[in-house]
C-alpha cells in the first residue's frame, strides 16, 4: 500500500507515498482513499485530517503507466473514473476540515485532490498544471466546477486550455491556494497551522463546513436548516468553555467531539 493514514494527536495525515513516481495515484490507491478518510472520520480523537505527498512533490496525478490497461476498453475507462471519482468525492464530502499541504509538482488528478479539500496550503517551490488536454481529456464536471469556484471560469478555462504550469505565487494571487510558506518553514508551518486548527471547537469546524457547503449549493436566505445549525452551537459545552476562556484571558480548552 503506498497510501498511508497516519495520526498525530487530533491531526490525521493521508499520506500519499510513491516518490518514485512523484506520488502519482494508482488505481490501488484511489480505491484506498475512501476507506481511509471514513476511518479519520469515526475516530472521535481527529478533529483535522492533513493531504500530503511524501518527499519533494504533493501528487503528479493518475498513474500514466496503468493508463493501457485502466482505459483499454469503454467499460474500463468508465470503471477507472468511478474509481478516481469516488475517492475525489470522499475528500469533498468529508465532514472534517481536510487540509492539502503542497510541495513541489501538484498535477491533473493531484490538483482535483487539492481542490477537494477545504484549503490549501503551499510552499514557495509548489507548481500547479492542469493538463488532461495534452491526453486529449478534459476534467469531469465536479473538478473543473471546483477549479471555477477557486479561480474563477476565466481563469479556469486558461489553465485547462493551456494546461501550463502555475507557480506557486501565482497560485497564491488566483485563489488556487489559501496560504504560501517558504520551503525552509513549510513543514513546521503547516503542522503549526494544522495544530492551531485542531485545537478549536470540533463542532464549530464541522459546522463551519456544512454552513458553507450549503451556501455554496445554493440555500436560500434564511434556510431554517442553516439558522437551527447557528442556533445549535450556543447550546454546546464549547461555547460555555470559549466564553469562561474570553473572560479569564485563558486558552479555550475544548473538550466536545
Amino acid at each position: 500500500m503506498t497510501l498511508h493514514l497516519l495520526r498525530h494527536g487530533a491531526v490525521a495525515t493521508l499520506l500519499i507515498d510513491n516518490p518514485a513516481r512523484r506520488n502519482a495515484m494508482g488505481r490501488a490507491m484511489w480505491a484506498a482513499l475512501p476507506g481511509l478518510v471514513a476511518q479519520a472520520v469515526a475516530d472521535p480523537d481527529i478533529a483535522v485530517i492533513a493531504l500530503t505527498g511524501q518527499g519533494a512533490h504533493f501528487c503528479g496525478g493518475a498513474d500514466i503507466a496503468e493508463f493501457e490497461e485502466s482505459y483499454a476498453t469503454a467499460e474500463a475507462a468508465s470503471a477507472s473514473n468511478t474509481l478516481i471519482h469516488e475517492a475525489v468525492q470522499a475528500l469533498a464530502d468529508c465532514p472534517k476540515p481536510v487540509l492539502a499541504c503542497i510541495r513541489g509538482a501538484c498535477v491533473g488528478g493531484g490538483v482535483a485532490m487539492a481542490l477537494a479539500c477545504d484549503l490549501r496550503l503551499a510552499a514557495e517551490d509548489a507548481r500547479f498544471a492542469v493538463t488532461p488536454v495534452r491526453l486529449g481529456l478534459i476534467y469531469s464536471q465536479a473538478d473543473t466546477q471546483r477549479l471555477m469556484r477557486a479561480v474563477g471560469a476565466g481563469r479556469a478555462k486558461e489553465m485547462l486550455f493551456a494546461a501550463r504550469m502555475v507557480e506557486a505565487a501565482e497560485a497564491a494571487r488566483i485563489g488556487l491556494v489559501e496560504r504560501l510558506f517558504p520551503v525552509e518553514d513549510f513543514a513546521a508551518a503547516s503542522e503549526a497551522y494544522l495544530a492551531s486548527l485542531a485545537a478549536s471547537s470540533r463542532p464549530a469546524l464541522r459546522a463551519v463546513k456544512r454552513m458553507v457547503a450549503a451556501i455554496e449549493a445554493g440555500a436560500p436566505p434564511a434556510a431554517s436548516e442553516l439558522h437551527a445549525l447557528f442556533e445549535a452551537q450556543f447550546h454546546g459545552a464549547d461555547f460555555a468553555e470559549g466564553t469562561a476562556a474570553f473572560l479569564a484571558k485563558r486558552p479555550a480548552r475544548f473538550t466536545a467531539r
